[in-house]
């Protein structure tokens, strides 16, 4: 059976006049014909009584009719999602992101994907770099929102998205949360929120080679989420420096004061989006187009 024989019959059941089918299929009468014998001969069935002045359905016809409109209706979808897929107007996208980009540019190209295609299901899965680099060898992720990483699989690409520059939080009632800024070797006393390096060796690094820069090495209490590191500083446990997009989250209990001797490259933090180099899903590059660049 071939979907030719479906269409032919379908037009004449509904015509019930083979010319008038024939016309429409854009076809001759005699392949019209043919591929009724041919249907009905597959079939074992009659599909049309027929007279020297008019056809119509058998009541087995009528049920085959049902049946070939059926079978019809789900080759068209089936072909239709095919294009979306193709086009990336339909299909998943997991999406592995570290907690700063929710905090950056994360939201503003989530919206304008789901905007450009609504049929797109897209899973988001809050982590940290290290787990979001295997996940995404593995294969369970798409796309990794990042920090930038020294040590990148080499079968996945990246491309930096933002680089913020380290800002301090305080407890409000910090004494040096009166000012307008702080001087990192103030801080040199205090103990530090951060990330333990096998989490995050970008941020842990940075704010390390910051604190040894001003003459001392900073007493770190670990912590793996920027969220847990605010809602630690509200509860006066350190003080951490932070990306500057970090502000948004507006934790009350948290003052954020620009560092103003910081200085030189090493005292800001590059974020990114990774994606397996051989993945070239429309999804995931429509996505990473989104995305901003450095």
């Amino acid at each position: 059976m071939e979907m030719r024989h479906l269409r032919c019959f379908i037009a004449v059941a509904e015509e019930l006049h083979f010319g008038r089918a024939a016309a429409r299929l854009r076809l001759s009468q005699p392949p019209v014909s043919l591929a009724i014998k041919e249907l009905e001969t597959e079939l074992g069935l009659r599909l049309f009584e027929r007279s020297s002045r008019h056809i119509a359905l058998t009541p087995g016809g009528e049920q085959a009719l049902r049946d070939a409109r059926a079978v019809l209706a789900r080759t068209e979808s089936l072909r239709a999602h095919a294009r979306d897929a193709a086009s990336g107007q339909a299909g998943s996208l997991a999406i592995g992101f570290i907690s700063l980009a929710a905090c950056s540019f994360l939201p503003d190209a989530l919206r304008r994907f789901t905007q450009d295609f609504p049929g797109v299901r897209v899973a988001l899965h809050e982590s940290t770099t290290d787990q979001i680099l295997r996940d995404l060898e593995a294969g369970t992720l798409d796309v990794g929102c990042i920090f930038a990483s020294p040590e990148l699989p080499a079968m996945l690409s990246y491309r930096g998205t933002c680089l913020d520059p380290l800002i301090a939080a305080l407890p409000a009632a910090h004494r040096h949360a009166r000012g307008r800024s702080v001087a990192v070797k103030d801080l040199a006393d205090e103990q530090f929120l951060c990330f333990e390096r096998h989490f995050g060796p970008t941020m842990f690094d940075t704010v390390v080679s910051v604190c040894m820069r001003h003459g001392f090495s900073p007493r770190i209490f670990p912590a793996r989420q920027m969220p847990t590191i605010v809602s630690l500083v509200a509860g006066g446990i350190g003080v951490a420096l932070l990306p500057s997009c970090v502000q948004v989250l507006g934790r009350a209990g948290v003052a954020y004061r620009p560092l103003r001797d910081a200085g030189g490259p090493r005292a800001e933090i590059e974020t990114g989006v990774a994606w397996r180099t051989d993945d070239d899903a429309p999804t995931v590059r429509a996505f990473v187009e989104l995305l901003p660049r450095l």
